[in-house]
This record gives structure tokens, sequence and C-alpha cells, in this order.
């Protein structure tokens, strides 16, 4: 494929908040609330910090190998695995539930984002060794986001009754979902290609959590991706300190709820603490902790605690507490030699809110970076921008905007009433002279008058402009169609769309133009446009 990659600001696409955009410019406001700088990153000062504080290497290699015992690896992947029980080799992270069938298309952005990372610092740092890590949040439970899947104008729904984590449910009812989903890919080469992979993971591994990983390496594994799923019973002892403190004396809450106060004086707040920031966690059940005088309860069951009981269920059963987004990170952050967390707008939100936790616990912090974020224009919908002389870039305005400036630009009336409104303010500046001299009261009339006028004006400039459109009816239709395809449902393509169609296009070679386009330290929005050859 023949592409160009263009840039533009994250304040040009008007997609992303006052906080993410001012982080990137490290406005002073937010400087309390991260640890390093998001501008000019110093990488070496990052891992010298990291060094200083001991991760348990032979427990993360121990459950690693572990759980890729089922999946058939490629050299990269099994190497970076063992690397990690090298003490002179760190993580570049990104996390996401795992929804089905990959979710939305920035989950393979922020994946390739990292592993390019990765390589970047390699070759900065050729004595230390970078390995890019997906680690799963199988332990949400929000089916209604991790179940739907978006194909352009077709939504897909997993109709099931089961309930609890999503990464622990089973696959058995999954399969009337696959089948309706890939009967739209088609019966090309690449379709069969990633129908293959997609029932390979999900027919043949039993949870949600397993098959997502099978896919993920499918992927990914050339690239040496490391998939981590951090749900088991190893992984949490290694917290079990910190979840302890939140069940018994609600840290967590105080000091975050203070985070947050300074926070929302000047920028919405992303996520809030709970008393206590963990969810009981059994197959078909994930439900809050709550403490009620004496014992803890969990909610909508029978389940309660004393204090001895509940110690006691912690320590024997660490896996059955589940970290909500407020601990989530901790956990990530102490099992992983970790020094770069990517993440979208709202998760670098959120994890501003917990630097003061990660001090408080002794967790190191990481540089937080945000997520390449990338628009993928096809061949067809390019040639037909340039029928209508509009680039990819200018279709992040709204799509009435760009027809009205299309139509401006083209029409050989004048559409836009400039002149006439500047002969109306002459006009009444005239008469409320007039007005003054004869009685100071009859100025509120002119202006009154004025404003009809004025309202008249807009009203004749909107009727031009309207009855001009209809010369113009095969471009503006034009327009409005590329601008719903490349913008689905007025989302950003990367937020709506699925990988799916893309890989049934164009394959492998999908992932690796986008691989090939991103800068790892670049700071600004990619478009891809291609022409396949």
């Amino acid at each position: 494929m023949d592409c160009n990659v263009e840039l533009i600001s994250y304040e040009d696409t008007e997609s992303f908040s006052s906080l993410i955009l001012d982080y990137l410019k490290e406005d002073v406001r937010l400087k309390p609330f991260y640890q390093h700088s998001p501008v000019t990153p110093d990488f070496k000062e990052i891992i010298e910090q990291r060094k200083k504080i001991a991760v348990d290497r032979r427990l993360l290699v121990s459950e690693l190998q572990s759980q890729y015992k089922n999946l058939e690896i490629s050299e990269k992947v099994a190497q970076n695995i063992q690397q990690l029980g090298d003490e002179n080799t760190f993580t570049i992270c990104t996390a996401h539930q795992p929804n089905l069938f990959t979710g939305y298309l920035y989950f393979v952005y922020k994946i390739l984002h990292a592993i390019k990372l990765s390589q970047y610092l390699k070759a900065r740092f050729p004595h230390y060794h970078f390995v890019p890590v997906y680690y799963m949040g199988s332990e949400d439970n929000d089916l209604e986001e991790l179940g739907t899947v978006h194909t352009g104008d077709n939504t897909y729904r997993w109709q099931t009754s089961q309930t609890g984590a999503v990464g622990r449910m089973r696959t058995d009812d999954l399969a009337p979902l696959m089948e309706e989903v890939t009967n739209n890919l088609g019966t090309n080469e690449y379709a069969r290609e990633i129908i293959r992979l997609i029932k390979e993971a999900y027919l043949n591994h039993p949870d949600i959590q397993s098959a997502t990983a099978c896919l993920v390496n499918a992927l990914f594994g050339e690239y040496g991706l490391v998939t981590i799923i951090a749900d088991t019973p190893g992984f949490k002892r290694a917290i079990l300190p910190v979840m302890k403190d939140d069940l018994i004396n609600e840290t967590s809450f105080k000091i975050v709820s203070g985070t947050i106060g300074e926070i929302s004086k000047h920028y919405h707040v992303q996520a809030s603490p709970r008393e206590i920031n963990l969810f009981y966690l059994e197959d078909q059940l994930r439900e809050r902790i709550v403490k009620e005088e004496d014992y803890w309860r969990v909610l909508n069951t029978e389940i309660k605690f004393t204090r001895n009981e509940l110690e006691a269920e912690l320590e024997s059963h660490p896996e059955r507490f589940s970290p909500n987004v407020i601990l989530r990170g901790i956990l990530q952050e102490t099992i992983l030699p970790n020094i770069v967390f990517i993440g979208g707008g709202g998760e670098l939100s959120y994890w501003m809110e917990l630097k003061e936790l990660f001090i408080h616990f002794k967790v190191p912090y990481p540089l937080l970076m945000l997520r390449c974020s990338a628009l993928w224009v096809d061949s067809k919908s390019k040639q037909r921008l340039e029928k209508v002389g509009l680039a990819p870039k200018d279709l992040f305005q709204s799509t009435e905007t760009l027809i009205n400036g299309f139509v401006e630009k083209n029409t050989q009336n004048h559409l836009v009433l400039k002149k006439e409104y500047e002969q109306i303010e002459k006009l009444y500046a005239e008469l409320d002279k007039k007005a003054a001299g004869i009685d100071v009261t009859l100025r509120a009339s002119a202006a009154a008058e004025k404003k009809k006028s004025m309202i008249s004006i807009g009203k004749l400039e909107h009727k031009f402009l309207r009855a001009e459109k209809k010369k113009f009816a095969w471009q503006t239709e034009l327009i409005r169609n590329v601008k719903n395809e490349l913008f689905p449902h007025h989302h950003l393509q990367e937020r709506w769309e699925n990988l799916l169609p893309f890989y049934a296009t164009y394959g492998p070679g999908f992932i690796e133009t986008v691989f090939q386009a991103i800068d790892p330290t670049n700071k600004k929005f990619t478009i891809i446009s291609c022409e396949v050859r």
C-alpha cells in the first residue's frame, strides 16, 4: 500500500478534553498530578528511578509461562517473557478490557504504540530491554460495553445470561454472535483469514480472557507483544497489604478524594473513589464490598464477613478480590517492571487522580503517555474528497460547516451579506444619533429595529445559501457520505469501528501500515490515507 501520513493537533480535532490538551502543554495547573514530563520525558531518569524498586520477576515470568502454555507463540514472545526475569528489562504497558473481537480500533492503535515505543527505547538504550505489554482488564463486568461490536452501520450484541467478570465468562454461547458478525466480512482471502483467527480463539478456548489472549497473540505475537492476565492468586497476593488497607482503613478513598477536590477546581473528574475500592469476585459474581457496622457485606448477596473472617478470606483467596479503577493501576505497576503507561484520554485523566496513592503505597508511578490516535482514509474516500477540493484533515469540521464552505467557495454569487450588514450598522448608527438628539428614550426603539433588521438579513442570507446548495446537490451529498463513513455516528472512526472489516479488506497489511505510520513520541493526531497497489 502507498500511504500518506498527515498530522494535525489534538486541539484541532475538537475531540479531546481540556485536561488532556493542557496535559500535552504541561499546564501548570496539572503539574502536581503527574511525575514525568509528557513533552520532554527523561527516559534515562525514569529507568533509573524504576530500578530502585524491586519487582517479583520470578512470579511474573512463572505466571506468564503458565498463561501461554496452551498457545503457539513466536520466538520474540518467548524471548520477551524470558527477558522479564532480567533486572535490566522494563515494560511499556497499555491496558484494555477484553472487548469481543478486539473491540474498537483504538485498541489496535494503543497496542501498536506500545510496541513502537519499545523499539524506539531499545534503539536509544541498547543495554536495556523493553517489552511491550497488553494488560488485560479481564475483571471488568460492563457486558454492554465489552459485548457490543460496531462495524459501520451494523451493531452486534452478545445475548448471554452470564454475569460477573466478563473475562471469566464462558464462550459456549458466543457462536451465534460470531456467525452473525463474520457472515458480513466477505469471502476473500483476508476475510477468511480473520474469520479463522476469530473462530480459533473463541471456539477453542473456554472463557473470554483466554480467547482474547489467543486472538491478540495471533495478531501481534510477531511483534513480541506479551499479554498479561492479572486475575490470578499469585498476582493478587502481590498487593495483599494494599487490599487489606483499603478494606480496613479506607485509605484510598481519603487520599484520592483529596486529589479529586483539587483537580475538580479546573477539570471534569473522570473517576471517583468509593470507601472500599474492591469487588468480591467469583464465577458469575462481581459485586461491591461495603462496610456495615461491624461486618463487611457483598452487595446483592447473602455473603458477609467479620473482620477476622474477611482477613482470612483475603489471605486464603486473594483472587476473590477485584480492584476497581482506583486500585487497578496499583496492581499493574506492582507486578510489572513498568516505566510507561500508554492510555487514552479518559485513562490518563483518572491516572492523574492517583499519584498520591502511589506515593503512599510506595509503588512506582510511570510516565503517562497519550496513546496514538488515527483516522484511516481509504482510497475511495480520498478520491471523492479530491473531487470536491477537500483534504482529509478538513473532515474534523462539522458536516454543515464543510458543505457551507464548499458552496461559498464555488458559487458565482455573493452569499455572505457582509457588505449589507455593514450598511445596516452605518444606517442605524446615524439613526441612533438622531434619536438621541430628539428624545433619548427613542434610542431603545432604534436599537430594537436594528436587531430586527439584522435578524431579517440573517434569515435572507440563510435562504440564499440553502437555495444555492441545491445547485451543488451531488457535491453536498458526497461530502455527507464521506463524513458519515469516516466519522460513523458522529464518532471518531477509532472510537466506533472494529478491526474486523479493515482486516478483511487489507489483511495484516493494515496493522503493519498503521505500525509504520506511528511516531511513538509524536503528540499529534495521525491521518493515514492509503492507495492499494
